[in-house]
Protein backbone atom coordinates (compact mmCIF):
# COMPACT_ATOMS: atom_id res chain seq x y z
CA UNK A 1 0.00 0.00 0.00
CA UNK A 2 3.01 2.26 -0.07
CA UNK A 3 4.65 4.14 -2.71
CA UNK A 4 7.88 3.11 -3.61
CA UNK A 5 10.54 5.71 -3.99
CA UNK A 6 11.52 6.26 -7.35
CA UNK A 7 15.28 6.59 -7.68
CA UNK A 8 16.22 10.29 -9.75
CA UNK A 9 19.14 11.62 -10.91
CA UNK A 10 17.84 15.61 -10.18
CA UNK A 11 17.83 14.70 -5.96
CA UNK A 12 20.22 17.18 -4.67
CA UNK A 13 19.12 16.82 -1.29
CA UNK A 14 21.60 17.62 1.35
CA UNK A 15 22.10 14.40 4.24
CA UNK A 16 24.80 15.70 6.92
CA UNK A 17 23.88 15.93 10.35
CA UNK A 18 24.71 19.76 10.25
CA UNK A 19 22.07 20.31 7.16
CA UNK A 20 19.59 18.06 8.63
CA UNK A 21 20.13 20.00 12.37
CA UNK A 22 19.60 23.62 10.28
CA UNK A 23 16.92 22.75 8.27
CA UNK A 24 14.63 21.22 10.91
CA UNK A 25 15.24 24.26 13.53
CA UNK A 26 13.30 27.57 14.16
CA UNK A 27 10.81 27.12 12.00
CA UNK A 28 7.41 28.89 13.52
CA UNK A 29 3.76 26.97 13.56
CA UNK A 30 1.13 27.76 11.69
CA UNK A 31 -2.18 28.79 11.76
CA UNK A 32 -4.04 26.52 13.60
CA UNK A 33 -6.36 24.67 11.70
CA UNK A 34 -10.25 24.51 12.53
CA UNK A 35 -11.84 21.50 10.68
CA UNK A 36 -15.62 20.53 11.30
CA UNK A 37 -17.37 17.21 10.41
CA UNK A 38 -18.47 17.92 6.57
CA UNK A 39 -22.09 17.34 5.77
CA UNK A 40 -21.36 14.56 3.24
CA UNK A 41 -20.17 12.41 6.26
CA UNK A 42 -23.90 11.63 6.94
CA UNK A 43 -24.66 10.50 3.39
CA UNK A 44 -21.46 8.54 3.07
CA UNK A 45 -21.95 6.56 6.32
CA UNK A 46 -25.30 5.62 4.91
CA UNK A 47 -23.47 4.48 1.62
CA UNK A 48 -21.08 2.40 3.49
CA UNK A 49 -23.71 0.69 5.82
CA UNK A 50 -25.69 0.10 2.13
CA UNK A 51 -22.23 -1.95 0.60
CA UNK A 52 -21.36 -3.69 3.63
CA UNK A 53 -25.12 -4.92 3.63
CA UNK A 54 -24.25 -6.66 0.11
CA UNK A 55 -21.03 -8.25 1.92
CA UNK A 56 -21.40 -9.67 5.32
CA UNK A 57 -18.56 -11.23 7.41
CA UNK A 58 -16.18 -9.99 4.48
CA UNK A 59 -14.22 -7.06 4.81
CA UNK A 60 -14.17 -4.52 1.50
CA UNK A 61 -11.54 -2.02 0.76
CA UNK A 62 -11.67 0.54 -1.93
CA UNK A 63 -8.43 2.57 -2.56
CA UNK A 64 -7.73 5.83 -3.76
CA UNK A 65 -5.03 5.42 -6.00
CA UNK A 66 -1.48 6.66 -6.82
CA UNK A 67 -0.76 9.44 -8.57
CA UNK A 68 -0.42 8.33 -12.53
CA UNK A 69 2.70 9.56 -13.96
CA UNK A 70 2.45 11.74 -16.94
CA UNK A 71 6.25 11.77 -17.95
CA UNK A 72 9.25 10.01 -15.96
CA UNK A 73 9.20 12.55 -12.71
CA UNK A 74 6.18 14.49 -13.79
CA UNK A 75 2.50 13.00 -12.18
CA UNK A 76 -0.95 13.87 -13.93
CA UNK A 77 -2.95 16.26 -11.27
CA UNK A 78 -4.22 13.71 -8.93
CA UNK A 79 -7.48 12.28 -9.23
CA UNK A 80 -8.90 9.51 -6.49
CA UNK A 81 -10.81 6.62 -7.69
CA UNK A 82 -14.37 7.12 -7.58
CA UNK A 83 -15.98 4.33 -5.56
CA UNK A 84 -13.17 5.32 -2.93
CA UNK A 85 -14.81 8.75 -3.08
CA UNK A 86 -18.09 8.01 -3.42
CA UNK A 87 -17.65 6.02 0.00
CA UNK A 88 -15.20 8.42 1.96
CA UNK A 89 -16.47 12.22 0.38
CA UNK A 90 -13.40 13.10 0.55
CA UNK A 91 -12.36 14.84 -3.32
CA UNK A 92 -10.09 16.67 -4.45
CA UNK A 93 -8.21 17.36 -1.23
CA UNK A 94 -7.77 12.97 -0.73
CA UNK A 95 -4.27 11.92 -0.30
CA UNK A 96 -2.68 9.59 -2.47
CA UNK A 97 -2.37 6.29 -1.76
CA UNK A 98 -4.98 6.18 0.93
CA UNK A 99 -7.48 3.26 1.46
CA UNK A 100 -10.81 3.11 2.97
CA UNK A 101 -11.60 -0.64 4.66
CA UNK A 102 -14.92 -1.63 5.32
CA UNK A 103 -15.49 -4.57 8.43
CA UNK A 104 -18.65 -6.09 7.89
CA UNK A 105 -17.88 -8.89 9.68
CA UNK A 106 -19.68 -7.76 12.87
CA UNK A 107 -23.34 -6.40 13.83
CA UNK A 108 -22.27 -3.03 12.16
CA UNK A 109 -19.94 -2.35 10.02
CA UNK A 110 -16.81 -0.49 11.16
CA UNK A 111 -15.03 1.44 8.34
CA UNK A 112 -11.08 2.77 9.13
CA UNK A 113 -9.43 5.31 6.44
CA UNK A 114 -5.26 4.54 6.20
CA UNK A 115 -3.49 7.47 4.93
CA UNK A 116 0.10 8.77 4.72
CA UNK A 117 0.27 11.65 7.41
CA UNK A 118 1.79 14.95 6.30
CA UNK A 119 5.78 14.70 7.47
CA UNK A 120 5.93 17.75 10.07
CA UNK A 121 9.04 19.62 10.71
CA UNK A 122 10.49 16.99 13.57
CA UNK A 123 10.74 14.47 10.73
CA UNK A 124 13.29 14.09 8.25
CA UNK A 125 10.82 13.64 5.35
CA UNK A 126 10.01 17.54 5.96
CA UNK A 127 12.44 18.26 3.86
CA UNK A 128 13.53 15.24 1.96
CA UNK A 129 9.81 13.39 0.50
CA UNK A 130 8.37 15.83 -1.68
CA UNK A 131 5.15 13.21 -1.89
CA UNK A 132 4.67 14.21 1.96
CA UNK A 133 6.75 16.36 3.38
CA UNK A 134 5.34 19.84 4.96
CA UNK A 135 8.07 21.89 2.98
CA UNK A 136 7.12 20.15 -0.34
CA UNK A 137 2.77 19.79 0.11
CA UNK A 138 2.45 22.42 2.82
CA UNK A 139 0.14 22.42 5.72
CA UNK A 140 -2.31 19.20 5.46
CA UNK A 141 -4.99 18.59 8.30
CA UNK A 142 -4.04 15.75 10.96
CA UNK A 143 -4.70 11.83 10.88
CA UNK A 144 -7.82 13.24 13.77
CA UNK A 145 -8.75 16.20 12.03
CA UNK A 146 -9.57 13.97 8.83
CA UNK A 147 -11.40 12.09 11.21
CA UNK A 148 -13.25 14.95 12.36
CA UNK A 149 -14.17 15.97 8.79
CA UNK A 150 -15.38 12.40 7.69
CA UNK A 151 -17.00 11.18 10.14
CA UNK A 152 -14.29 7.95 9.51
CA UNK A 153 -11.56 6.22 12.34
CA UNK A 154 -8.20 6.85 10.97
CA UNK A 155 -4.76 5.40 10.89
CA UNK A 156 -1.42 5.75 9.40
CA UNK A 157 -0.89 3.43 6.51
CA UNK A 158 2.05 2.69 7.67
CA UNK A 159 -0.30 0.28 9.78
CA UNK A 160 -1.99 -1.15 7.03
CA UNK A 161 -0.12 -4.01 6.38
CA UNK A 162 -0.37 -5.33 9.79
CA UNK A 163 -3.67 -4.64 10.44
CA UNK A 164 -4.67 -6.77 7.20
CA UNK A 165 -2.93 -9.86 8.70
CA UNK A 166 -6.36 -10.46 10.93
CA UNK A 167 -7.95 -9.78 7.85
CA UNK A 168 -9.76 -12.90 5.80
CA UNK A 169 -12.78 -12.79 3.00
CA UNK A 170 -11.14 -9.52 1.63
CA UNK A 171 -13.27 -8.35 -1.23
CA UNK A 172 -10.98 -5.25 -2.89
CA UNK A 173 -10.92 -3.52 -6.84
CA UNK A 174 -10.32 -7.15 -8.03
CA UNK A 175 -13.67 -8.62 -6.70
CA UNK A 176 -15.85 -8.40 -9.96
CA UNK A 177 -19.03 -8.78 -7.89
CA UNK A 178 -17.47 -5.77 -5.53
CA UNK A 179 -17.02 -3.41 -8.10
CA UNK A 180 -20.49 -4.22 -9.92
CA UNK A 181 -22.24 -3.59 -6.75
CA UNK A 182 -20.37 -0.44 -5.57
CA UNK A 183 -21.34 0.73 -9.22
CA UNK A 184 -25.19 0.01 -9.10
CA UNK A 185 -25.66 1.65 -5.64
CA UNK A 186 -24.67 4.71 -7.21
CA UNK A 187 -27.63 4.66 -9.93
CA UNK A 188 -30.25 7.20 -7.42
CA UNK A 189 -27.95 10.02 -6.17
CA UNK A 190 -28.84 11.20 -2.79
CA UNK A 191 -29.48 14.78 -1.73
CA UNK A 192 -25.84 15.59 -1.34
CA UNK A 193 -24.75 14.16 -4.96
CA UNK A 194 -27.78 15.99 -6.90
CA UNK A 195 -26.65 19.73 -4.92
CA UNK A 196 -22.68 18.81 -6.00
CA UNK A 197 -24.20 18.04 -9.49
CA UNK A 198 -26.18 21.32 -9.73
CA UNK A 199 -23.06 22.96 -8.75
CA UNK A 200 -21.21 21.30 -11.91
CA UNK A 201 -23.59 22.58 -14.07
CA UNK A 202 -23.36 25.63 -12.75
CA UNK A 203 -20.04 26.10 -13.51
CA UNK A 204 -20.20 24.20 -16.93
CA UNK A 205 -23.42 26.79 -18.18
CA UNK A 206 -20.62 29.63 -16.91
CA UNK A 207 -18.15 28.19 -19.17
CA UNK A 208 -20.26 28.06 -22.14
CA UNK A 209 -20.82 31.86 -21.66
CA UNK A 210 -17.27 32.17 -21.88
CA UNK A 211 -17.20 30.12 -24.55
CA UNK A 212 -19.55 31.77 -26.41
CA UNK A 213 -17.43 35.19 -25.82
CA UNK A 214 -14.18 33.34 -27.23
CA UNK A 215 -15.74 32.41 -30.28
CA UNK A 216 -14.71 35.76 -32.00
CA UNK A 217 -11.05 35.30 -31.40
CA UNK A 218 -11.25 32.10 -32.20
CA UNK A 219 -11.38 32.80 -35.80
CA UNK A 220 -8.34 34.79 -35.92
CA UNK A 221 -6.26 32.27 -35.10
CA UNK A 222 -4.80 28.98 -36.57
CA UNK A 223 -6.02 26.89 -33.84
CA UNK A 224 -8.71 28.92 -33.04
CA UNK A 225 -10.77 25.24 -31.50
CA UNK A 226 -8.25 25.29 -28.54
CA UNK A 227 -8.82 29.00 -28.32
CA UNK A 228 -12.93 27.84 -27.25
CA UNK A 229 -11.56 24.94 -25.63
CA UNK A 230 -9.15 27.13 -22.85
CA UNK A 231 -11.87 29.52 -22.70
CA UNK A 232 -13.53 26.59 -20.92
CA UNK A 233 -10.79 25.14 -19.16
CA UNK A 234 -9.70 28.53 -17.14
CA UNK A 235 -13.76 28.96 -15.76
CA UNK A 236 -13.16 25.14 -14.93
CA UNK A 237 -10.24 25.58 -13.24
CA UNK A 238 -11.30 29.10 -11.63
CA UNK A 239 -14.81 28.23 -10.22
CA UNK A 240 -14.42 24.01 -9.59
CA UNK A 241 -11.63 21.77 -9.65
CA UNK A 242 -11.08 20.88 -13.22
CA UNK A 243 -12.80 19.23 -16.37
CA UNK A 244 -14.67 16.31 -15.98
CA UNK A 245 -13.23 15.11 -19.11
CA UNK A 246 -11.50 16.37 -22.26
CA UNK A 247 -13.49 18.76 -24.08
CA UNK A 248 -14.30 18.64 -27.34
CA UNK A 249 -14.59 21.87 -29.57
CA UNK A 250 -15.06 20.52 -32.86
CA UNK A 251 -15.65 23.48 -35.07
CA UNK A 252 -17.33 22.62 -39.02
CA UNK A 253 -16.55 18.85 -40.71
CA UNK A 254 -14.34 18.45 -36.99
CA UNK A 255 -18.08 18.50 -35.21
CA UNK A 256 -18.96 14.88 -36.61
CA UNK A 257 -15.55 13.38 -35.25
CA UNK A 258 -17.37 12.07 -32.00
CA UNK A 259 -13.99 12.18 -29.92
CA UNK A 260 -12.25 15.33 -31.47
CA UNK A 261 -10.11 16.17 -28.46
CA UNK A 262 -7.17 17.42 -30.73
CA UNK A 263 -9.12 21.05 -31.23
CA UNK A 264 -6.41 22.23 -33.34
CA UNK A 265 -8.62 23.14 -36.30
CA UNK A 266 -9.78 26.79 -37.53
CA UNK A 267 -13.17 28.38 -36.19
CA UNK A 268 -14.63 29.93 -40.25
CA UNK A 269 -17.17 32.12 -40.22
CA UNK A 270 -20.21 29.93 -41.70
CA UNK A 271 -19.60 27.00 -39.37
CA UNK A 272 -21.25 25.67 -36.60
CA UNK A 273 -18.97 24.84 -33.93
CA UNK A 274 -19.81 21.47 -31.30
CA UNK A 275 -18.46 22.22 -27.73
CA UNK A 276 -18.64 19.16 -25.41
CA UNK A 277 -17.90 20.30 -22.02
CA UNK A 278 -18.04 19.93 -18.18
CA UNK A 279 -16.90 21.33 -14.92
CA UNK A 280 -16.08 18.60 -12.08
CA UNK A 281 -16.56 20.20 -8.61
CA UNK A 282 -14.10 19.88 -5.74
CA UNK A 283 -16.45 16.71 -4.80
CA UNK A 284 -15.25 15.03 -7.30
CA UNK A 285 -18.91 15.46 -9.22
CA UNK A 286 -18.79 16.44 -13.15
CA UNK A 287 -21.37 17.66 -15.80
CA UNK A 288 -21.68 16.74 -18.80
CA UNK A 289 -23.29 19.59 -21.38
CA UNK A 290 -23.01 20.02 -25.30
CA UNK A 291 -24.28 22.87 -27.28
CA UNK A 292 -23.75 22.97 -30.99
CA UNK A 293 -23.20 27.19 -31.73
CA UNK A 294 -23.12 29.12 -35.31
CA UNK A 295 -19.66 30.98 -35.32
CA UNK A 296 -21.26 33.84 -37.20
CA UNK A 297 -24.24 33.75 -34.65
CA UNK A 298 -26.74 32.75 -37.43
CA UNK A 299 -28.19 29.30 -38.37
CA UNK A 300 -27.67 28.67 -41.80
CA UNK A 301 -31.06 27.17 -43.77
CA UNK A 302 -29.27 23.51 -44.04
CA UNK A 303 -28.02 23.78 -40.44
CA UNK A 304 -31.09 24.65 -38.85
CA UNK A 305 -32.66 21.57 -40.30
CA UNK A 306 -30.26 19.80 -39.20
CA UNK A 307 -30.27 21.53 -35.70
CA UNK A 308 -34.34 21.51 -35.43
CA UNK A 309 -34.04 17.76 -36.10
CA UNK A 310 -32.04 17.08 -33.13
CA UNK A 311 -33.68 19.39 -30.99
CA UNK A 312 -37.03 16.97 -32.06
CA UNK A 313 -35.13 13.92 -31.45
CA UNK A 314 -34.04 15.51 -27.74
CA UNK A 315 -37.36 16.61 -26.74
CA UNK A 316 -38.92 13.32 -27.41
CA UNK A 317 -36.86 11.85 -25.56
CA UNK A 318 -37.43 14.34 -22.48
CA UNK A 319 -40.79 12.88 -22.74
CA UNK A 320 -40.01 9.77 -22.17
CA UNK A 321 -38.19 10.12 -18.92
CA UNK A 322 -40.77 9.29 -15.52
CA UNK A 323 -40.09 6.68 -13.39
CA UNK A 324 -41.14 3.08 -13.85
CA UNK A 325 -39.77 4.18 -17.70
CA UNK A 326 -37.45 2.14 -19.12
CA UNK A 327 -33.83 3.79 -19.70
CA UNK A 328 -33.98 2.41 -23.24
CA UNK A 329 -37.10 3.76 -23.99
CA UNK A 330 -35.24 7.00 -23.98
CA UNK A 331 -33.00 6.47 -26.98
CA UNK A 332 -35.42 4.34 -28.32
CA UNK A 333 -37.74 7.24 -28.31
CA UNK A 334 -35.09 9.79 -29.32
CA UNK A 335 -33.60 7.62 -32.45
CA UNK A 336 -37.37 7.37 -34.16
CA UNK A 337 -37.38 10.93 -34.67
CA UNK A 338 -33.82 10.72 -36.32
CA UNK A 339 -34.55 8.10 -38.25
CA UNK A 340 -37.26 9.84 -40.08
CA UNK A 341 -35.61 12.73 -40.60
CA UNK A 342 -32.97 11.34 -42.44
CA UNK A 343 -35.31 9.40 -44.48
CA UNK A 344 -36.33 13.16 -45.07
CA UNK A 345 -33.44 13.55 -46.56
CA UNK A 346 -33.18 10.72 -48.05
CA UNK A 347 -30.36 8.79 -46.81
CA UNK A 348 -31.95 5.69 -46.20
CA UNK A 349 -33.37 3.11 -48.40
CA UNK A 350 -36.13 2.06 -46.59
CA UNK A 351 -38.77 3.80 -44.24
CA UNK A 352 -38.43 5.10 -41.13
CA UNK A 353 -40.59 2.11 -39.40
CA UNK A 354 -38.12 -0.44 -41.69
CA UNK A 355 -34.84 1.37 -40.25
CA UNK A 356 -35.89 0.59 -36.88
CA UNK A 357 -35.85 -3.09 -36.52
CA UNK A 358 -33.04 -4.53 -35.65
CA UNK A 359 -31.41 -6.24 -38.92
CA UNK A 360 -31.41 -2.69 -40.41
CA UNK A 361 -30.64 0.44 -38.44
CA UNK A 362 -29.90 2.47 -41.64
CA UNK A 363 -30.10 5.58 -39.60
CA UNK A 364 -27.89 5.02 -37.30
CA UNK A 365 -24.74 5.70 -39.72
CA UNK A 366 -25.75 9.13 -38.67
CA UNK A 367 -26.37 8.70 -35.51
CA UNK A 368 -23.96 6.04 -34.27
CA UNK A 369 -24.13 6.24 -30.31
CA UNK A 370 -26.69 5.84 -27.42
CA UNK A 371 -28.62 8.71 -26.45
CA UNK A 372 -28.20 8.43 -22.51
CA UNK A 373 -25.28 7.88 -20.05
CA UNK A 374 -25.80 7.91 -16.10
CA UNK A 375 -24.02 10.70 -15.04
CA UNK A 376 -21.66 11.46 -11.30
CA UNK A 377 -18.32 10.70 -10.07
CA UNK A 378 -17.76 9.82 -13.54
CA UNK A 379 -19.15 10.97 -16.64
CA UNK A 380 -20.26 7.56 -17.36
CA UNK A 381 -21.27 6.82 -14.12
CA UNK A 382 -21.89 3.43 -13.07
CA UNK A 383 -20.08 1.76 -15.91
CA UNK A 384 -19.88 -1.61 -13.92
CA UNK A 385 -23.39 -2.29 -13.43
CA UNK A 386 -24.66 -5.43 -14.97
CA UNK A 387 -26.28 -4.61 -18.57
CA UNK A 388 -29.83 -5.30 -16.96
CA UNK A 389 -29.72 -2.53 -14.26
CA UNK A 390 -28.42 -0.16 -16.42
CA UNK A 391 -29.56 -0.33 -20.33
CA UNK A 392 -32.40 -2.49 -19.16
CA UNK A 393 -33.37 -1.07 -16.03
CA UNK A 394 -36.00 0.75 -14.91
CA UNK A 395 -35.91 4.84 -14.03
CA UNK A 396 -36.06 5.44 -10.23
CA UNK A 397 -36.65 9.52 -9.26
CA UNK A 398 -32.74 10.70 -8.21
CA UNK A 399 -31.35 8.77 -11.11
CA UNK A 400 -29.09 11.43 -13.25
CA UNK A 401 -28.17 11.05 -16.85
CA UNK A 402 -27.66 13.04 -20.33
CA UNK A 403 -29.87 13.39 -23.32
CA UNK A 404 -27.00 13.83 -26.16
CA UNK A 405 -28.57 12.70 -29.84
CA UNK A 406 -27.03 14.26 -32.77
CA UNK A 407 -26.80 14.22 -36.09
CA UNK A 408 -23.36 13.76 -38.17
CA UNK A 409 -23.12 14.25 -41.94
CA UNK A 410 -19.54 13.62 -42.85
CA UNK A 411 -18.02 15.92 -45.81
CA UNK A 412 -17.00 12.58 -47.27
CA UNK A 413 -20.31 10.73 -47.37
CA UNK A 414 -21.58 10.35 -50.72
CA UNK A 415 -25.14 9.36 -50.17
CA UNK A 416 -25.63 13.07 -48.31
CA UNK A 417 -26.64 15.66 -50.51
CA UNK A 418 -23.66 17.97 -50.48
CA UNK A 419 -25.36 21.14 -48.96
CA UNK A 420 -25.49 19.11 -45.70
CA UNK A 421 -22.44 17.52 -45.47
CA UNK A 422 -19.62 18.59 -43.14
CA UNK A 423 -22.31 19.76 -40.79
CA UNK A 424 -23.00 18.02 -37.23
CA UNK A 425 -24.84 19.08 -34.25
CA UNK A 426 -25.34 17.32 -30.98
CA UNK A 427 -27.35 18.78 -27.91
CA UNK A 428 -27.02 17.77 -24.56
CA UNK A 429 -28.68 17.89 -21.40
CA UNK A 430 -28.45 16.83 -17.76
CA UNK A 431 -31.16 14.96 -16.40
CA UNK A 432 -32.51 14.51 -13.26
CA UNK A 433 -35.52 11.97 -12.73
CA UNK A 434 -38.16 13.60 -10.00
CA UNK A 435 -41.10 11.69 -8.22
CA UNK A 436 -43.30 13.11 -11.24
CA UNK A 437 -40.70 13.31 -13.94
CA UNK A 438 -37.85 15.12 -14.80
CA UNK A 439 -35.76 18.25 -14.35
CA UNK A 440 -33.35 19.94 -16.74
CA UNK A 441 -30.19 20.57 -14.32
CA UNK A 442 -28.99 22.78 -18.00
CA UNK A 443 -31.56 24.29 -18.83
CA UNK A 444 -29.59 27.60 -17.74
CA UNK A 445 -28.36 27.46 -21.01
CA UNK A 446 -30.84 28.13 -24.37
CA UNK A 447 -31.71 24.40 -26.30
CA UNK A 448 -33.56 25.94 -29.23
CA UNK A 449 -31.86 27.61 -32.37
CA UNK A 450 -33.23 31.17 -31.68
CA UNK A 451 -32.40 30.59 -28.18
CA UNK A 452 -28.94 29.72 -29.18
CA UNK A 453 -28.64 32.74 -31.43
CA UNK A 454 -29.78 35.08 -28.98
CA UNK A 455 -27.92 33.71 -26.60
CA UNK A 456 -24.65 34.18 -27.95
CA UNK A 457 -25.49 37.53 -29.48
CA UNK A 458 -26.10 38.79 -25.35
CA UNK A 459 -22.68 36.74 -24.60
CA UNK A 460 -20.37 38.90 -27.23
CA UNK A 461 -22.74 42.17 -25.47
CA UNK A 462 -20.93 40.76 -21.81
CA UNK A 463 -23.94 39.03 -20.48
CA UNK A 464 -25.00 35.72 -20.86
CA UNK A 465 -23.66 34.54 -17.54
Amino acid sequence: MTKKSQPTNRSRTPSSEKFMEFVGSNWGEFDALEPTRWPVADFTKARRETIASEFPGKVLIFEASEPRVRSNDSDYRYRPDSAFVYFTGWGSQSVPGSALVIDARGQGPESTLYLRPTAGKDSDEFFANPAIGEFWVGQRPSLGQIELQLGIKTRDIAEFETDAKSWEAILDKDSEDLMQKASEIRFIKDDHEIAELKKAVAVTVTGFAEVARAIPRATRQPRGERVVETAFFSVARQHAYDLGYDTIAASGKNACILHWTRNDGEVKSGDLILVDAGAEVDSLYTADVTRTIPVSGKFSKEQLFVYEAVLEAADAAFAAVKPGALFRDVHNAAIAVIAQKVSELGLIPVTPVEALDPDNQHHRRYMVHGTSHHLGLDVHDCAKARREMYQDGVLEPGMVFTIEPGLYFHENDLLVPEAYRGIGVRIEDDVLVTETGYENLSAGLPRTASGIEDWFSQALLGGAG
